[in-house]
């Protein structure tokens, strides 16, 4: 199995030291009509607690993009948004993420003391008409102490279930305690009136946490889930991790090594119970975005094909190592892959490279 190229371009370029120069995740995802719908955000500094989500259309299979603009105009100055979209086996569109309140322009999301992000809250949203408009953000109570990392779509369930993941990270307050040796799920089985949560990964390292989770339902019913897999205590990294769910999130097997050294991951189902593994690489070979095949049991990840299928020009912006820590200085990152009617492989993701900035885009095809 190998992927091959077929064009490559950006879904929105943007402008070195303008109010919305950096944009960051990048997920699509079909309308009922056909076009492809992109979501990403906008912010004006890495780190600034500013995140605005965007929209872009195309409906010429990803040749050319339309840029629709905010999702939530009158919401940009109050709330900064990240998140992911997804689409139900209806046809209806989601976005889950999490909401941050601005309290004062040019704030930052993070303290370097706590290693924690400013306290947020999960959220939800739809769309009936492909996205062109939006239900106002709903929140998903937080299940525990803690901020939400949720740059993952949230998956409905062909029986309709909702269930989104994330990983919980220390607030700016020293004295909250966050179980960090996690990744959370939260699912609903009425629509998003209530929610039930339990650890989709529990880390068997009382020093690892997880980030940048993401989760699918394969093709016979199965749920997948993924994520990066990092020590706290030495900041060095682990195989991404993953586990299985038989019965749609209820429970989880314990947590496995998928033998694949990467960091952000994304996934997408294919038939027979395979996926498209998707992930970044910055430290432990060719600095890109790479994409796997894979057909995972409960205790092996199954991988078939695994290979770089965008190579980025820098890995960071500044020549640092690309761990963890070294987040504000990333050049590309927050990949999805998206299967198109005519079985290519859309791949998104942001990036700060030399030859430009923006939502990039590339089109593969897989061939045997």
């Amino acid at each position: 199995m190998q992927f091959k190229k077929l064009s490559e371009g950006f879904v929105s370029q943007r402008q070195p030291n303008t109010p919305t120069a950096v944009a960051a995740g990048s997920r699509c995802a079909l309308a009922p009509g056909g076009e492809i719908v992109c979501t990403y955000m906008v912010q004006s500094k890495l780190g600034i607690n500013d995140f605005k989500p965007m929209l872009s259309r195309s409906a010429d299979g990803g040749k050319t993009w339309r840029d629709q603009g905010l999702i939530w105009p009158r919401l940009a100055e109050q709330w900064a948004i990240f998140g992911s979209i997804s689409r139900s086996p209806s046809g209806d569109l989601f976005f889950f993420g999490a909401r941050t309140v601005i309290n004062q322009p040019g704030e930052t999301f993070w303290s370097d003391a706590t290693q924690g992000m400013k306290q947020n809250e999960l959220f939800w949203a739809k769309s009936t008409d492909g996205g062109v408009t939006w239900t106002d953000p709903v929140e998903i109570p937080m299940p525990i102490p803690g901020s939400a990392e949720a740059p993952g779509a949230m998956c409905i369930t062909r029986s309709g279930r909702w269930i989104g993941c994330y990983a919980p990270y220390n607030t700016f307050d020293p004295k909250v305690t966050v179980d960090r040796n996690q990744i959370v799920a939260v699912r609903s089985d009425d629509r998003g009136k209530t929610w039930k949560h339990n650890p989709m990964i529990r880390f068997p390292d009382l020093h690892s946490t997880g980030a940048e989770a993401w989760l699918i339902q394969l093709s016979d019913g199965r749920l997948l889930g993924t994520t990066w897999h990092l020590n706290q205590k030495d900041h060095s990294d682990h195989p991404n991790a993953f586990a299985i769910s038989s019965d749609e999130g209820t429970t989880w097997t314990p947590m496995r090594s998928t033998g694949i050294m990467g960091q952000s991951t994304a996934l997408a189902a294919l038939p027979d119970g395979k996926a498209l593994f998707l992930y970044n690489q910055r430290k432990h070979a060719k600095p890109g975005i790479w994409l796997a095949v894979v057909k995972p049991t409960e205790t092996d990840f199954g991988v078939e094909a695994n290979e770089i299928v965008w190579q980025a020009e820098t890995r960071t912006q500044s020549g640092t190592t690309g761990e963890h820590s070294q987040w504000q200085d990333f050049s590309f990152g927050e990949p999805s892959v998206t299967i198109l009617p005519d079985r290519t492989l859309l791949v998104t993701l942001w990036c700060v490279q030399p030859s430009g900035q923006g939502i990039r885009y590339a089109k593969l095809r897989m061939t045997s």
